[in-house]
């Protein structure tokens, strides 16, 4: 265990830290696994916990309840950081491990960052997970499924841990105010509007929540051990909002799936909003931009043929003039497509396509369909039975195109929303006049 020297003073140590709970009774949210009855807090209180991942955003007590678990278990405590750790580190502490389970002490070993380990890291501690000579707890933002390697996440339940709600950041936060391990020793007077202020700009994170906590106090009006927090003060702190983006990992889906989702259904307001939400997390313009203009042909499409022409020009705007200004031209490219009439018919019509273009035999160019530039191709009879549209009057022609195999498939079935209306009706022209020549 970790020594403290003389000269260490308790409040230089964040005040996050200082408010770390101890027990279970201490820790706040995440009531759906630790509430009363709940299949966690059972297994805990058991001392039956087995090796597990927890799987949350930052600031929603990964680490803190992996200590709780320890200290309830009496259990040693190896905290590992996969950011700074290799295999060589991950061997000592295995050593370390086997070496408690001799002398019949259980072994916690808290590995956060998870999914930052390769897959040779990760294999490192299959063998001690299987034996039983480590307790494996492991946190982690990212999905385990995509980042946890399959034979370690078959040896472990995942827990999934939720962002805090503004009622329960409040609760931490007046803690703070009371227990003498925060600001208890103290008189600070602060509103609880000005509390909830910081809850919400805390966004589900609690480390965040503490430490403006923090910043507000330190930065308050003082006489003696009395402290006034000032609007001004707070405003500063909180000025700018840190929204939970990782424009690699699982949010980043999660929020162009939301926008997509929006659009598709219709809703202007959310398709802004998460729109917004990935524009002031930092994302790069022209990925948006991208994934709208494949929004126009799959979801829109000859519905209104205008959406494609509008987010390639929402496209070019963003490339020319770049963020903040381009918010305006993705903005009206997400309203004018979630306000298009919908239809999917081209993405079914491909798929259909490409499913008989990997699934059947890949017949030859019908010879009609064949160009002759050369004596020998025409000998060969490229080109024999290939009629020129342009040279009737209708502008059509009998002749088939697709492989005698796929005679009769029908790919594009148009809707009959917006102007599809009127390539459904050109169409159905179109077969009836092939049918009766």
């Amino acid at each position: 265990m970790e020594q403290r020297t003389f000269f260490e003073r308790d409040d230089a140590v964040p005040l996050a830290a200082r408010l770390r709970p101890q027990t279970l009774d201490e820790f706040v949210g995440q009531t759906h696994l630790l509430g009363e009855g709940k299949v966690l807090r059972r297994l805990i209180e058991n001392d039956c916990v087995s090796s597990m991942i927890f799987w949350g955003p930052p600031g929603v007590g990964k680490t803190t309840l992996a200590r709780v678990i320890a200290n309830r278990a009496k259990a040693a405590f190896i905290d590992f950081s996969a950011v700074t750790s290799g295999i060589k580190e991950i061997r000592g502490v295995m050593q370390e491990a086997e070496s408690n389970r001799r002398y019949g002490e259980k072994t916690i070993v808290f590995v956060d960052e998870i999914h930052r380990f390769n897959k040779a890291q990760q294999d490192a501690f299959l063998p001690f997970v299987e034996k039983g000579s480590i307790i494996l707890i492991g946190a982690t933002t990212e999905n385990p499924s995509f980042e946890i390697n399959g034979a370690l996440l078959s040896r472990c339940k995942v827990f999934v841990m939720q962002s805090l709600t503004t009622e329960d950041l409040i609760t931490l936060l007046s803690r703070a105010l009371s227990d003498p391990r925060g600001f208890g020793k103290q008189t600070v007077e602060i509103s609880p509007d000005m509390l909830e202020m910081i809850a919400n700009f805390a966004n589900g994170d609690a480390r965040t929540a503490l430490s403006t906590l923090e910043m507000v106090v330190l930065n308050g009006d003082t006489d003696g051990d009395h402290v006034t927090v000032t609007m001004e003060a707070l405003e500063q702190c909180v000025s700018k909002k840190t929204l939970l983006y990782d424009k690699k990992g699982e949010e980043h889906y999660n929020l162009i799936s939301a926008l997509h989702k929006s659009m598709r259904n219709s809703d202007p307001d959310a398709a802004v909003y998460w729109l917004a939400r990935m524009l002031e997390a930092g994302e790069d313009p022209l990925y948006i931009a991208r994934r709208v203009t494949r929004f126009a042909s799959e979801d829109v499409g000859l519905a209104d043929p205008r959406a494609l022409e509008l987010s390639v020009a929402a496209y070019q705007a963003c490339h020319f003039i770049g963020m903040p200004e381009c918010t305006v031209h993705l903005t009206q490219a997400v309203v004018y497509l979630s306000l298009a009439p919908k239809s999917n018919a081209l993405d079914v019509a491909y798929n259909r396509a490409k499913k008989d273009a990997l699934s059947q035999m890949a017949e030859p160019v019908p010879l009609a369909l064949r160009n002759a530039p050369t004596k020998l191709m025409k000998d060969l009879k490229y080109g024999k039975g290939y009629q020129y549209a342009h040279d009737t009057a209708e502008k059509l022609t009998n002749m088939r195109c697709l492989p005698d195999s796929l005679e009769g498939r029908e790919y594009y079935q148009p809707t009959s929303q917006g102007l599809e209306e009127k390539f459904k009706i050109r169409l159905a022209k179109i077969k009836e006049w092939k049918e009766r020549h």
